[in-house]
């Protein structure tokens, strides 16, 4: 059973929420595992979105795994605090989504397959947690960089939802959104269990296949 603060689980008002700062929050400028900068410039072509699917170690994971990504960074987005920190968004009065940056060559791998990547490797059904992890922070959510990624991300959370519901499993509170401004968290964070192979990795999934017609070679 978990145990949890009611006020964590809301979003706080613009009242409520915490002032943060005007200049941003030191971080790392080169990926720990392939030294591409984390801030860019981002080679021409290449195409942007962000994910929140729980802790954004593991999620972060996922992705820089991927053939065809060409940077990861983990942030704070969709949240009313500017240049929050890990604290103040683990407080609840910010707002933030722990989210992950992804930079990806399109030409080696499509946005299909970062989508399913995205349904297999959480619980889109759960709110304000993924798993014992609970807060705003860890919700599920999809942020694109134009209307064409966010009709395929709406696209691909009916067919997922379809695939739940043949199961009998629940709803998907997943929230699609054009990208708010994302905030590069700490140095610390990023690409955390590269530098800490044994730390907490926390993601789970719902064991459900998402639908979308492409395959995903297995973690």
């Amino acid at each position: 059973m978990f145990l949890f603060n009611p006020k964590k689980v809301r979003m706080p008002s613009s009242d409520e929420a915490l002032p943060g700062r005007a200049n941003a929050i030191p971080t790392a400028s080169r990926h720990y595992v392939n030294g591409n900068p984390l801030k860019g410039p981002y080679p021409d072509g290449f195409r942007q979105i962000m994910f929140g699917l729980g802790c954004f170690w593991g999620a972060e994971r996922k992705f820089w795994e991927i053939d065809g990504v060409w940077t990861t960074a983990v942030g704070y987005a969709a949240g009313l605090t500017p240049n929050a920190t890990y604290e103040e968004v683990c407080s609840g009065r910010t707002g933030h989504n722990e989210v992950v940056l992804v930079v990806y060559d399109p030409a080696k791998v499509p946005l299909e397959t970062l989508l399913k990547v995205f349904w297999e490797s959480h619980d889109p059904t759960q709110g304000m947690r993924q798993g014992n992890d609970v807060g705003t922070q860890y919700r599920s959510g999809i942020y694109t960089y134009d209307d064409e990624d966010k009709a395929l991300a709406e696209s691909s959370r009916m067919a997922y939802q379809t695939a739940l519901d043949a199961r009998g499993l629940g709803k998907i509170t997943t929230e699609v959104l054009s990208a708010p401004e994302f905030y590069f968290a700490e140095d610390y964070h990023q690409q955390y269990l590269a530098k800490n192979p044994m730390g907490y990795c926390g993601l789970g999934g719902t064991g459900v296949s998402c639908p979308i017609g492409l395959s995903v070679a297995a973690e």
